[in-house]
């Protein structure tokens, strides 16, 4: 891959950046404390999400939403938030920093929650809701920035890859607090623990976590110098190819989350049994990711990334097959799924060092345009997949084999048809 020299002249408002960091020198703290920091900055986010599915059905009796499919709006509300918000985080940590755009949007998230717990209409909470995703939409922009100011190419994915296995703890246990929770206190008791979670990181982060980002390579704040930074981003090859090929993969993503409680709850009748079927789906992407971060210094983020989309796209295949046919059980469905969201955690964070490899001198801006687009339009599919939902599990295969193929299309057409390559 390319690497672009760095040059000391200050930034000129309205210029497109066509420079990118110089070789990065690491974290600026232990790797283990770092990797662990991060991988607790991007589970906020998680945990806004899967610690509500437990509850959604005492929320909706709560606040009186009319039917089953109307609850998914509290995720969707969510993860809306968190998607359009990542344009501004983006430009704003770019030229204040990571360091200040985080510790204010952390704290805006402890509100956020603070305001869920005391909602009392569908409507607030909703509203609330997109607050918080918003506001903790800076964990996925500023936090990938940061990992891109200490390391590029494979030394970032492989730290990227560790962060995701120690993040797949939150979807381990989330749903397990959310019922624990909901054995002590109402709904709202979850929010108010989310909020002390929060608090407890922004500490963290506060206390430890230096700025990365040199003051010689701030970026002004100016309409000219960011859609710049977009048009950069979206110009080039990788970035814009490999953003859109996450972004395929993320709507499948979604529509999971919006469709699985009701799959247990309804087409399984096993409520009790969500917790588990997270905590399976969240070990086999871990495992995946410990994997690819001890394999893809040596094989290459293409050949382990367009070999796990391949493989996602013929398990969908299996899976809508059994499904369609009526032999779906619940044991078939937890290990078809579980193995899907495997291939997909090995193809996504391969997917994300990809896409920001040539964005070291607007790293900010370009994590910024690349959340947006996958996971605003991920959401869009996501709700799709999700509304779809008619008691049966063929809706999600079908989503998911849609989807992976759209993925591996993409990749196929950036790489001029030229896949698993070990580069």
């Amino acid at each position: 891959m390319t690497r672009q020299t760095l040059s000391t002249a200050p930034a000129v408002a309205g210029a497109p950046s066509t420079t990118v960091a110089p070789e990065p020198a690491g974290a600026p703290i232990g790797f283990v404390e770092f990797v662990a920091l991060v991988a607790a900055l991007m589970s906020l986010a998680a945990l806004g999400i899967d610690s509500m599915l437990p509850a959604l059905p005492a929320m909706g009796r709560s606040l009186g939403v009319a039917t089953e499919n109307q609850r998914q709006f509290i995720i969707t509300a969510f993860i809306l938030g968190f998607g359009v918000a990542q344009l501004a985080h983006g430009p704003l940590a770019d030229r204040y920093g990571r360091r200040a755009v985080l510790l204010w949007a952390i704290g805006g998230y402890v509100v956020a929650n603070i305001a869920c717990a005391v909602s009392a209409s569908f409507t607030l909470l909703l509203a609330a809701r997109v607050f918080g995703g918003a506001m903790v939409a800076a964990t996925r922009v500023a936090t990938v920035a940061i990992v891109r100011d200490c390391y590029h190419g494979r030394p970032m994915a492989r730290v990227m890859s560790i962060a995701f296995m120690v993040f797949m703890v939150v979807p381990v246990m989330a749903p397990a607090f959310g019922q624990t929770v909901l054995l002590f206190a109402n709904w709202r008791g979850i929010f108010w623990v989310v909020a002390g979670l929060s608090l407890g990181i922004w500490t963290w982060f506060f206390i430890r976590m230096p700025e990365t980002l040199r003051p010689e390579a701030r970026q002004p704040m100016s309409v000219a110098r960011i859609w710049a930074g977009w048009k950069q981003t979206l110009g080039d090859r990788l970035s814009l190819g490999y953003t859109l090929a996450s972004t395929s993969l993320m709507g499948a993503l979604y529509g999971y989350l919006n469709s699985v409680q009701q799959i247990m709850f309804d087409t399984f009748d096993r409520p009790k049994l969500l917790a588990v079927m997270f905590a399976v789906t969240a070990t086999l992407m871990a495992g995946a990711n410990l994997t690819n971060a001890r394999l893809v210094m040596r094989l290459g983020t293409r050949l382990i990334s367009h070999s796990a989309v391949t493989m996602l796209v013929v398990l969908s295949a299996i899976h809508l097959a059994i499904a369609l046919a009526g032999y779906e059980t619940l044991v078939g469905f937890v290990v078809l799924q579980a193995l899907t969201m495997g291939c997909f955690g090995l193809a996504t964070s391969n997917f994300s060092s990809m896409a920001m490899e040539n964005m070291g001198g607007i790293a900010g801006t370009a994590s910024s345009v690349q959340g947006f687009t996958s996971i605003t339009v991920g959401a869009v599919v996501g709700v799709v997949i999700g509304q779809a939902f008619n008691g049966t599990t063929a809706p999600l295969a079908a989503g998911f084999l849609i989807c992976g193929l759209m993925s591996l299309l993409v990749v196929a057409i950036t790489e001029r048809f030229r896949l698993f390559r070990p580069a």
